[in-house]
Parts: C-alpha cells; structure tokens; sequence
C-alpha cells in the first residue's frame, strides 16, 4: 500500500555535487547535479535499489515529470546519487527513506557502469551501485520525486519490458534482466 506524503520535502537538488569517479570507481572529483548529466553527462556514482514486497512483488516508480532526465518514465524502486562525504550505502539507505519514507535492510548485489543518452537534453553516465531490499512497511510516496508507484510481479515486469520498453528507464533495462539471470538467489533471500 501507498500513499502520498502531505509535507514532501524538497530532497534532490541541481547545484548538489555527484562524485566524479573512473571506471575502476577512483575519486576525480565534484560537479554538480545539472551539470554532470549536460551532454554527454561525465562518469559519477550512484545507486539503484528493487525493494520487495512480503509477496515477493517488485515496487516500481514513475518518476516525477519534472524530472531533468527521463520525467513521467518508470523506474525500479529508487535510484540516485551519494553526496560528497558520504558512501554509497548511506546514500542508497538514505534514499529509500527520503523517496518512499522506508527503511529496509539494503543487500548489495553488483555495480557496472552505462552511459544513456535523452535526447539532446543530457546523458545518464553513471558507476551504479545496485542493491535488493525487501519490506512489508506502508510507503510514503514523495511527490517531489515520484508521480505514481505500484508493485508488480516479477513475471509482469519481465513481460512489460519485453512488449513495452519505451515506458521504462535504460538503468532499469539494463538491471532487471541481470537481476534476473545472475542475481535471483539473493532476491529471495532478501
């Protein structure tokens, strides 16, 4: 079950500095938010989390339109970026709080890097950390963020992504499938 948070406060900022890393997840540097996605966008850290319902039931997020990349799309559960002096495991905890008003044990599960490009607007390159986490808890939606959220099957978000991909995110694209073939085991253990 969901609901709307009344009060949602403004969590995500432009001018918030990404971490700036290499592809072996080294510290270049800071930039912020809007400006690492311009373009091309430059390789920063960030995370995704599939948090999971008791009915093993997948908790999908359409992001808010206001969005700079990929507004009015859907998304896995929650996804962003660490802020300069903090880990991505506070960030990604943090997070799930902020957009969906949970706190879940997080249990990590990969991270790879991809770049995705929208339009002439900007680029999503991005060193992304994901992890799986699974709660029975009522989500306190923030609008800020999100637009609508739902919990799928696994089965059904297998099959929309294979006759409706347009719907969705690249990360999502890209994470689903690998969580599916490689790390499924960890998903129910969850």
């Amino acid at each position: 079950m969901t609901q709307l948070s009344d009060a949602a406060p403004v969590v995500s900022f432009d001018d918030e500095p990404l971490i700036l890393v290499d592809s072996h997840d080294n510290v270049l540097g800071y930039k912020p938010k809007a400006e690492a996605h311009y373009g091309e966008g430059v390789l920063h850290r960030a995370f995704s989390i599939f948090l999971f319902d008791g009915d093993g039931n997948v908790w999908l997020q359409q992001r808010a339109p206001g969005k700079q990349l990929w507004g009015g799309f859907w998304a896995n559960s929650c996804c962003s970026h660490p802020r300069r002096g903090e880990t991505v495991d506070e960030a990604a905890s943090r997070r799930l709080f902020e957009e969906l008003g949970v706190n879940a044990e997080l249990t990590f599960l990969y991270r790879f890097e991809y770049h995705a490009q929208f339009g002439d607007i900007g680029a999503e390159h991005e060193l992304c950390s994901v992890y799986v986490a699974r709660t029975n808890a009522q989500l306190s939606v923030n609008p800020n963020e999100i637009s609508a959220c739902q919990a799928v099957s696994p089965a059904t978000l297998d099959a929309e992504l294979a006759d409706n991909p347009d719907a969705y995110t690249p990360w999502l694209k890209l994470e689903w499938p690998r969580i599916r073939e490689a790390h499924w085991a960890a998903v129910e253990g969850c």
